[in-house]
């Protein structure tokens, strides 16, 4: 609602402090045959289509400084079917910036396609790791295995 507090914190923070949550639908139906496919920026917790492009909002968003998105897919969010990684590649390739993909996580397959086919420099889950479905220890070690860079304490190591 308010685009200039983007520029306003980064001038004031830095970039590096500034990561804009982005929450993106695919359009359907007649809107999409109206409109053309792709996918809308969301409100108030997804329940209003701000009519605007995700992609060129992601893209309006580095241009005020944001360091960060945070995009979170509201088709994929909680159910645990995977990140929609044609969006997440969407606006990771459209941008020099991270993006932290969001939404749909429920194997460790998930994790690796939306950082390696989506582009994502992070992916984020909630429900799987507080209700401890999945160990961080062992999505580290299956991402390792796959080839994506990640942190694993030493003490993890042995």
């Amino acid at each position: 609602k308010q685009p200039a507090l983007i520029s306003e914190a980064a001038k004031r923070f830095g970039s590096q402090c500034i990561v804009v949550a982005i929450d993106a639908r695919r359009r359907a139906g007649a809107y999409a045959s109206e409109i053309g496919p792709g996918w809308d920026v969301f409100v108030s917790g997804g329940r209003i289509n701000t009519g605007i492009d995700a992609v060129a909002w992601a893209r309006e968003v580095e241009r005020r400084g944001g360091g960060e998105i945070l995009l979170t897919s509201m088709d994929g969010d909680g159910t645990k079917e995977g990140y929609d990684i044609a969006l997440t590649r969407a606006i990771s390739e459209a941008l020099s910036i991270p993006v932290i993909a969001s939404g749909g996580a429920g194997r460790p397959e998930h994790f690796v396609q939306a950082l390696t086919e989506g582009g994502a420099a992070a992916a984020l889950a909630a429900s799987l790791f507080h209700f401890r479905e999945l160990d961080i220890m062992v999505l580290k070690r299956q991402l390792l295995e796959a080839g994506v860079a990640v942190r694993i304490p030493v003490a993890e190591l042995g």
